[in-house]
């Protein structure tokens, strides 16, 4: 990244490390210190960095001067020993650092000393076998990876006490990249397609979940096209040719029976549900009821109507009109049979007619359009992630459908999903690529409340069980462990030390036909009941566009007063943002925040080089006692 990274970040969170957590040694460890103060039984106060604590020495030393020392016990007392003799104050750390590497018989390579030269920096206590440990990745860094970013990651690993082993390495070096999730995946689908070993249900399954993330938005077309063939069958205007067109294709996708005809096909059979939530509920509990229970039924339909919010006011004026005619008539067996059919036509007329201006909203249930347009139709009750399945393979046959009828369907259910982009559909499409990625499934199996369904068809349970196949090509399996390392990464980049909180997200997103890594890290801090304090944080987008190329964009929350700052390298994005900027403004406000202001800046061009050494200097300012 050549603006900002992940350091500044990491770097903030590192330094509260240090500073306001108690030194915790271990036997083996070596840092350096100072003498602040001596007490009989060779007992001795030692400073390192801001901290002071007690321990037992070998032998007397005098109080001013600095060591190196090694951790050779930790209970009942911490013991320690003399690993270099006094060292003086005008030595440089270079000077410190060979001294070090004498003493203790360490390679005097060039990684070693600028490892050691980090962690004396840093002021991390480490170990013999962790130095030579993290001196063999170093070494072995592949290209593209800089030492900066290495040092970084084993520094969190030793901080956090992560097993020094390579998987863990990789995978945070891996979840701290802002690009190449995209590319990942890519080469993990052309694999999978040709792939001819894997069992077909594995394989199908692994295909679906690459496919609904490769395609955010195939559940709303799918959407789109339901709403419109439905149109088409309750249209009196529609020709008998593309009516047929249309019942084929809904009994072709799995939505309607076989059986259906342009005369049945909505019929729906009685069953009571309490409470009513979806559309086709409704007309299941008209069926069901007794004409002795009119008046508890006029109640419960007044009261779903008036709190569905994807029917517009004039829609719900209707429905209450009709629920007052039926109310009206002396209620038989055959006037509940009629007044079922005439709530059927007129739901799936309103809520077909809502499609469009609502592709990305949902009730207080969590329901969408095709979650009710579904329910009015279909004989059985389908699961959300099954209702997801119908729309993506009601748009997989749309799009191969050789009627001009169909394909005229299709492409005016992908023009309206393209012009109803906005805030909302983003969100969408994070959430729905997340999910499907399956990065936490792991925390949600302990969530008694999870859909262990939903959960098993997710692309990272897939892949576990990929990997445990015999039989699986070299190619598939290293594109598989590339992927799950991305994904692991991530969730060990992110974490909390103490009230602060750190959150990274890399996205791989398609839109049209156009490709982008996006990379999201949101470094906050909890309140004392748990929550997250939405007063302060700060939140990185890093973005891989086609057109725009790389762009950064800095927000800081201070107060609930709000900076944005983008960089980017086109001049030509100020006037583009211009206008955005008062939509912004009334939108933050909503939320009961104020937009201080919106900076548009180019990257620095001398700043990749500059990192490294930027960052160090601010460490070495931070005291002059170091640990190593």
């Amino acid at each position: 990244m050549t603006a900002t990274s992940f350091n500044p970040i990491q770097m903030q969170q590192n330094a509260m490390t240090s500073t306001n957590q108690p030194l915790a040694l271990k036997q083996g460890q070596v840092f350096h210190g100072t003498i602040k103060q001596l007490y009989p039984d060779q007992m001795a106060e030692i400073q390192v960095g801001n901290q002071k604590f007690i321990a037992k020495l070998e032998v007397p030393l005098k109080a001013g001067d600095a060591h190196f020392f090694q951790v050779t016990g930790t209970n009942p007392q911490t013991e320690l020993k003399i690993v270099t003799g006094p060292m003086a104050q005008a030595s440089t750390p270079s000077q410190q650092i060979n001294q070090l590497l004498e003493s203790m018989n360490l390679p005097k390579s060039a990684e070693m000393q600028q490892l050691l030269g980090h962690f004396m920096k840093a002021q991390l206590p480490i170990s013999k076998e962790q130095m030579l440990q993290a001196e063999m990745w170093l070494k072995a860094l592949p290209e593209g990876i800089s030492k900066v970013d290495a040092l970084q990651t084993i520094q969190k690993m030793i901080e956090l006490k992560m097993p020094m082993i390579n998987d863990v390495f990789q995978a945070l070096m891996s979840g701290q990249k802002t690009s190449g999730m995209t590319a990942i995946m890519d080469n993990f689908a052309q694999l999978l397609a040709k792939d001819t070993t894997l069992s077909e249900s594995l394989r199908q399954n692994l295909m679906q979940q690459v496919q609904a993330i490769a395609k955010p938005f195939e559940v709303e077309t799918g959407s789109a096209v339901l709403a419109r063939l439905l149109q088409s069958l309750t249209n009196s205007a529609t020709t008998m040719n593309e009516k047929m067109q249309a019942l084929s294709m809904l009994k072709e996708s799995g939505i309607l029976p076989q059986q259906a005809t342009l005369q049945n096909w909505s019929k729906i059979e009685a069953k009571a549900f309490q409470p009513i939530q979806q559309a086709g509920q409704v007309i299941q509990t008209i069926l069901a009821t007794k004409p002795e229970n009119a008046r508890q039924l006029v109640e419960q339909l007044k009261s779903w109507t008036e709190s569905q919010n994807l029917l517009t006011n004039e829609q719900k004026q209707q429905i209450n009109q009709l629920v007052d005619r039926f109310n009206q008539l002396p209620v038989s067996k055959q006037t509940l049979d009629v007044f079922a059919k005439q709530m059927q036509d007129q739901l799936l007329k309103a809520f077909t007619q809502n499609t469009a201006d609502r592709l990305f909203t949902q009730d207080a249930h969590t329901l969408s359009m095709k979650d009710h347009l579904l329910s009015l139709i279909k004989q059985e009750a389908n699961s959300p992630s099954q209702n997801e399945a119908l729309m993506r393979n009601l748009v997989k046959n749309s799009i191969n459908s050789s009627q001009p009828f169909i394909q005229q369907v299709v492409t005016q259910a992908e023009a309206l999903v393209q012009n109803s982009m906005d805030s909302k559909a983003m969100e969408h499409a994070l959430k729905t690529v997340l999910k499907n990625l399956g990065i936490s499934y792991e925390a949600t199996l302990g969530n008694k409340s999870a859909d262990l369904h939903m959960i098993a068809h997710q692309l990272k349970p897939q892949l576990h069980t990929l990997l445990q196949e015999t039989n699986i090509p070299p190619q598939m399996k290293e594109a598989a462990e590339m992927l799950m390392t991305r994904m692991n990464g991530m969730q060990l980049s992110s974490g909390e030390n103490g009230h602060q909180h750190q959150l990274i997200m890399q996205v791989p997103l398609e839109f049209f036909g156009k490709k982008m890594d996006a990379t999201l890290q949101w470094n906050g801090r909890m309140k004392d009941n748990g929550k997250i304090d939405a007063n302060y944080a700060r939140v990185l987008f890093y973005l891989q566009m086609a057109s725009m190329q790389e762009t950064v964009i800095d927000m800081q929350v201070q107060n609930r007063v709000v900076t944005v700052t983008v960089f980017n390298e086109n001049s030509e994005i100020q006037s583009l943002a211009e206008p955005l900027k008062a939509a912004l403004k009334i939108g933050l406000a909503e939320k009961n925040y104020q937009l201080s202001g919106v900076f548009i800046k180019q990257f620095d061009k001398g700043q990749t080089e500059k990192v490294g050494p930027v960052v160090e200097q601010r460490e070495e300012q931070s005291g002059v006692d170091i640990r190593v």
